[in-house]
């Protein structure tokens, strides 16, 4: 057992998470306030938040604080950290190391990095007690998707869990799977990681062997192999999906839930902050605001109110002290809504689309510049083309192409290719060229995440 797991802390963090989850919209202000004022005393251990706070009195909160983005951060490396033990040096060298995935730096702390799809991939350091955080929020704010069977056995000790992703990289995901293989006796016997970069047929093949009751992945995996299971090459017999890390629409959660013939679980998270968000029993995405605050904010950084989207969010993470975030980027368009959910729960209820697709840039009939939002193709696609194994590239300032996954035909293809002819025409872009091929490889991040829609500037 390594010091990045204090089971005292983990203990009172569970207890903590647990009350939170029933308590009352005035709790969990308070708890944000105290939260917030420990982290930016905290945040002054570290040379470059200490000349970025000088003035500004922790119980001030963060008004007046200016955002931070990933590469100034990664920049001062070195000064951004409140210990010494934490370079960018031996930081770097120890994610290098394939060996190193889930074991403990310098005996204490937990490092992964973010994949890189918006820039420079990002280094992420976290204690004890940031971890005691996240693995409470992981582990209790999920739905229940069958109760029964999470009261017979809440800790999924029955389960086969399979989980698809990026598997040879320092990501979070599978960072927290290998740690827990070496902090949980047994946890390696009934949990397996399978690579979604080798061929399809051979993780179909993988799965099989292990037989899984719970998936979890990403939607676009997710959806892939639903194709899988619906062709019959696929033959398992799932209890739960959980998904993560990408924008998953309704028509792809009916898709997966039916060709699985189970529940499906979303969450929503981040290399800055593991556990962002959980749906609750009516689906709703609840912010873990006891823990991380999200700050919607339009294009010139000005906050948007309740119930708009933001063009982007400024994250705080309450939880990790030792290496702060705070007012920090994220290329996210959130929406925190205005509304309570009916669940009860005191936890604001946000909407989110993932920047992991480009916004379009395309020319329209006069020469005017007209902009296509990801959320908005993909649905298209999904809702009336009957489509999600796809990826959409522009090809030219009048031109894409609709790259689709060998599961669709050409009946398909051709139904997808007029559904987003007949948009894109309502759009004012009748002359765009529409092309289509059949494709095995997409566009992706370092951690090999799906883009769904790519700008011309980012092929």
């Amino acid at each position: 057992m390594g010091g990045d797991l204090d089971p005292w802390r983990t203990t009172a963090a569970a207890l903590d998470v647990l009350a939170l989850s029933h308590g009352t919209p005035a709790l969990l202000l308070q708890r944000q306030r105290e939260r917030l004022a420990a982290l930016l005393r905290a945040a002054e251990a570290a040379p470059f938040w200490r000349e970025r706070l000088r003035g500004h009195r922790p119980d001030d909160g963060l008004a007046g604080l200016r955002p931070v983005s990933k590469a100034a951060l990664m920049a001062q490396f070195d000064r951004w950290a409140g210990d010494a033990a934490i370079r960018r040096d031996p930081v770097q060298a120890f994610a290098a190391d394939p060996a190193n995935i889930g074991q403990p730096f310098a005996d204490r702390f937990i490092v992964w990095e973010s994949s890189g799809s918006s820039g420079e991939p990002g280094l992420f350091v976290q204690d004890g007690a940031a971890m005691a955080v996240y693995d409470a929020l992981e582990g209790l704010r999920r739905p229940p998707l069958q109760p029964l069977r999470r009261w017979l056995d809440p800790c999924c000790l029955a389960e086969r869990i399979a989980f698809v992703g990026a598997t040879s990289g320092h990501f979070a995901s599978t960072v927290t799977l290998r740690r827990l293989e070496r902090l949980q006796p047994g946890f390696a016997q009934r949990a397996c990681a399978h690579d979604f970069l080798q061929p399809l047929p051979a993780l179909v093949a993988a799965l099989n062997a292990q037989s899984p009751t719970v998936l979890a992945t990403y939607p676009s995996a997710a959806l892939l192999l639903a194709g899988e299971a619906r062709a019959g090459r696929l033959r398992v017999t799932l209890a739960e999906v959980w998904t993560g890390g990408e924008t998953l629409g309704p028509a792809a959660r009916a898709e997966i839930e039916a060709a699985f013939g189970c529940p499906l679980a979303n969450s929503y998270g981040a290399s800055e902050f593991l556990a962002l968000a959980s749906e609750c029993a009516r689906g709703a995405l609840h912010l873990n605001a006891d823990w991380v605050l999200l700050e919607p904010v339009d294009a010139a950084g000005r906050p948007v109110p309740p119930g708009t989207c933001g063009e982007k969010v400024w994250l705080t993470n309450l939880a990790n002290h030792v290496q702060p975030l705070i007012r920090y980027e994220l290329g996210d368009r959130v929406t925190l809504q205005a509304e309570p959910c009916a669940c009860g729960s005191p936890l604001p209820m946000i909407s989110v689309q993932g920047r992991s697709d480009d916004v379009l840039e395309l020319r329209g009939a006069r020469g005017e510049r007209v902009r296509l939002l990801p959320l908005a193709l993909t649905t298209i696609l999904e809702e009336h083309g009957r489509v999600f194994d796809f990826q959409l590239v522009q090809t030219g300032a009048a031109a894409l192409r609709l790259d689709l996954g060998a599961v669709h035909d050409a009946v398909a293809t051709a139904r997808a290719r007029e559904a987003l002819r007949a948009w894109l025409a309502a759009q004012g872009l009748a002359a765009v060229r529409v092309s289509t091929r059949r494709v095995e490889t997409w566009h992706s991040g370092r951690s090999g995440k799906r883009r769904r829609v790519v700008a011309a500037e980012a092929r």
